[in-house]
């Protein structure tokens, strides 16, 4: 897989906004081009005694929804945690899995946010320019915005605004839990993100992407001791 290379990742976090406010501008929102048959997803667990992190990635093929590749590793985090910089966190350890990955998946699905991000440029609008693929950001929690609580039924939903702009929708993926938050990251439109996630979503709140990347982590860093 293609990455580009956007800037340096060792910045500030003064130096980190001004290169989210240069690059949402490149951020494109718009119906995916190509019907997907891969789909990936990708999680980050932090070690609770240390800078160490496990990032790992879960490719899908979507007429299944069998796994057809993973990758993973345990590496060191090189920027503070700091709400509304992850991506600088985050993103270079799955750069580095992204390079190991045999198969190129068309569309991604991060554990985070895209548009619904205090500078409407969350880690899947970060990620999504970096590797030039749709993304969609698929938090379990809120950011940044307001909404109305969508109604108690399978796939309700209401729009998330932030700044008079809508920049995502709360989705009740399941009757009886909590909503999940669902914002466009890169070539990919608001109904296109709803319905990636809504394709890899079974029986449970969040989609396999999430949940199998969330386990795969999981597993290396008990393994780790971490």
């Amino acid at each position: 897989m293609k990455i580009r290379r956007l800037h340096k990742w060792d910045v500030t976090p003064a130096e980190a906004r001004k290169i989210q406010e240069r690059l949402r501008d490149e951020v494109t929102i718009a119906p995916l081009k190509n019907e997907p048959a891969l789909a990936a997803g990708a999680d980050i667990s932090f070690s609770r005694r240390s800078d160490r992190l496990f990032a790992g990635i879960v490719v899908l093929r979507l007429s299944d929804m069998e796994t057809v590749e993973t990758a993973a590793v345990e590496t060191q985090a090189t920027f503070p945690y700091i709400p509304g910089y992850l991506s600088f966190r985050e993103i270079p350890p799955l750069i580095q899995l992204f390079r190991k990955l045999k198969t190129n998946p068309d569309v991604l699905i991060c554990d985070g946010q895209g548009l619904a991000h205090p500078r409407f440029f969350g880690l899947a609008c970060h990620l999504g320019l970096t590797l030039d693929i749709p993304t969609v950001g698929c938090a379990k929690t809120l950011l940044v915005g307001e909404y109305r609580e969508p109604a108690d039924s399978p796939w309700s939903k209401s729009p998330l605004v932030y700044q008079d702009r809508q920049v995502g929708l709360v989705v009740r993926s399941r009757q009886g839990v909590k909503p999940i938050f669902i914002s466009p990251g890169h070539k990919i439109d608001f109904p296109g993100a709803v319905s990636l996630v809504k394709r890899c979503t079974a029986k449970f709140r969040l989609p396999e992407t999430t949940r199998r990347a969330h386990q795969l982590v999981n597993q290396i860093r008990v393994s780790a001791g971490g």
